[in-house]
């Protein structure tokens, strides 16, 4: 792994200003940001503990398990960061701009997705835990191959109920590819991005009776913070240690507003993807730093749940639906709800959840993403 271990980078105000159009990346922002696997890492446990929340009442831990759906905000900005940049740099050499990036997103993205609908499509029906119910086989796989199940009238269960917000991804990255291949100058793009911002809580506000809550138009703000932060980085010339105090104030000013004033509104969600852009940031500014956070970030459980996170958050659902034998064994030898047999179901489900996703990630996973050099900028 790549990490910068250099003090506040500088600001490289004694060169000459580069034009709005010139990109250049920050010499003290690595090729790979360990920092963001741990992130990535919290974000995945995060949405596993909501799921699992309601085994969790009288705990501890079920107050912190509810904040978990946050976790699907904390994903979209570090997608928009990160894909948002390999677009910026990749149109610096745009022969095969398009072909190399959709083979790419299509390499990490689809072998997983298939391979859970094939298994939800041929396996036991209780996989799908009523999410066909009055809707045809046919259609569903329809939707489910264009990827806009998120704009079904009817939300997906069981299994597939993580697939919403990787539809929301693709449907993003479908048109934002060619965006920042054409729009060529920055402004605009930040411009266009503002208006996300603005405009997601404003349709939050008014069409939150006609549009499904797992609209892409409702979440666009997050995946927009993220794929900012990478316009800024690249194109403006702020030191290294002006982002971090910019991410750490970001932070604060949106985990605040969210658990106040933004609380409870349209403007939640805005608040806790403000606060997680700040978090994203203040990471990628103090990649390398030396404290006990970033330590955390870097190693042990958390980068290693962000490696595995993509299977884990597509496979998770299928490994609760397929306990359920496992449970009524438990509840029936304990006192039905006991804390005992709670824990004890919310640590195998953790424990199968991982293995799920380790055996997938080297067996399945791993070798597929080698062909990506295929379809780097110099082929």
């Amino acid at each position: 792994m790549i990490s910068a271990h250099s003090a506040a980078g500088a600001a490289h105000l004694e060169n000459p200003a580069p034009s709005l159009a010139t990109l250049l990346r920050p010499p003290w922002l690595p090729a790979h940001l360990p920092e963001l696997d741990g992130l990535r890492g919290l974000a995945v446990l995060g949405v596993f503990f909501f799921h699992a929340r309601l085994r969790l009442i009288g705990s501890w831990l079920y107050r912190p398990a509810q904040g978990g759906w946050s976790g699907v905000s904390l994903f979209f900005i570090l997608s928009g960061f990160l894909i948002t940049l390999i677009l910026l740099t990749a149109r610096q050499q745009p022969q095969h701009y398009f072909r190399n990036f959709y083979a790419r997103r299509a390499l990490r993205i689809w072998p997983v997705y298939f391979l859970l609908i094939a298994v939800c499509f041929c396996g036991p029906a209780w996989l799908l835990g009523g999410a066909l119910a009055g809707v045809s086989r046919g259609r569903t796989f329809a939707v489910l191959l264009l990827f806009v199940q998120n704009l079904l009238p009817v939300k997906l269960l069981g299994a597939l109920e993580p697939t919403w917000s990787l539809a929301i991804e693709e449907q993003y990255y479908l048109l934002w590819a060619p965006i920042v291949r054409w729009l060529r100058r920055p402004w605009i793009l930040a411009i266009g991005l503002a208006a996300v911002l603005v405009a997601s809580p404003l349709l939050r506000l008014y069409f939150a009776a006609t549009l499904n809550p797992t609209h892409t138009l409702f979440h666009l703000d997050s995946i927009a913070l993220g794929s900012l932060l990478a316009l800024g980085l690249l194109y403006l010339r702020y030191s290294r240690s002006a982002w971090l105090a910019m991410g750490l104030a970001a932070a604060a000013i949106g985990f605040s507003a969210a658990i106040t004033v933004a609380g409870s509104t349209v403007y939640a969600d805005s608040a806790l993807s403000l606060g997680f852009a700040g978090a994203v940031l203040a990471a990628i500014a103090g990649t390398g730093a030396h404290n006990p956070l970033a330590w955390l970030l870097r190693h042990g459980p958390l980068p290693f749940y962000g490696k595995i996170s993509y299977g884990f958050y597509m496979t998770h659902m299928a490994v609760f639906m397929s306990l359920g034998l496992f449970y009524n064994s438990i509840d029936r030898s304990a006192t039905a709800g006991s804390s005992a047999a709670n824990y004890l179901i919310v640590v195998v489900q953790l424990a199968l959840s991982t293995a799920v996703a380790t055996l997938l990630w080297h067996g399945f996973e791993k070798p597929i993403l080698r062909l990506k050099k295929q379809f780097s900028s110099q082929s």
